[in-house]
């Protein structure tokens, strides 16, 4: 018999590896298509992030609803990363939709701790 695990995602905690790098997944709100026309501001983002922390990006990619990001955060919270990434497309995004409300990301991301190389090079 199979039984399903009922768990609130609010209590999940965040695994914290000693190589930094994490493969994160963040998901647009009820998966609207907003990063098809809007990637440039997800890409300003990032590197504005990028130039202002130590922190390095080893790779990429937005898709309409959502985008995946390999992150070296040099001992930076992941959490904090995150939250500072899609502040600012949330922030640029409405300015250039004229709207001042209405949520832009899901509350969550996903994040898997790199535990080794050959984690990382599966995650490339």
């Amino acid at each position: 018999m199979y039984h399903l695990l009922n768990y609130n995602m609010s209590i999940l905690r965040r695994y914290k590896s000693d190589f930094n790098i994490y493969f994160v997944t963040n998901v647009t709100f009820y998966r609207k298509l907003i990063l098809q026309k809007n990637g440039d501001l997800l890409m300003a983002a990032i590197e504005s992030l990028k130039n202002k922390n130590n922190i390095d990006i080893l790779a990429f990619v937005i898709l309409p609803d959502h985008f995946h990001i390999l992150i070296d955060t040099h001992s930076f919270d992941i959490s904090k990363i995150m939250q500072k990434i899609k502040m600012s497309f949330g922030v640029h995004f409405r300015i250039r939709m004229n709207i001042n409300s209405g949520r832009v990301w899901q509350h969550r991301f996903w994040d898997h701790a790199i535990r080794n190389q050959d984690d990382l090079n599966n995650h490339i």
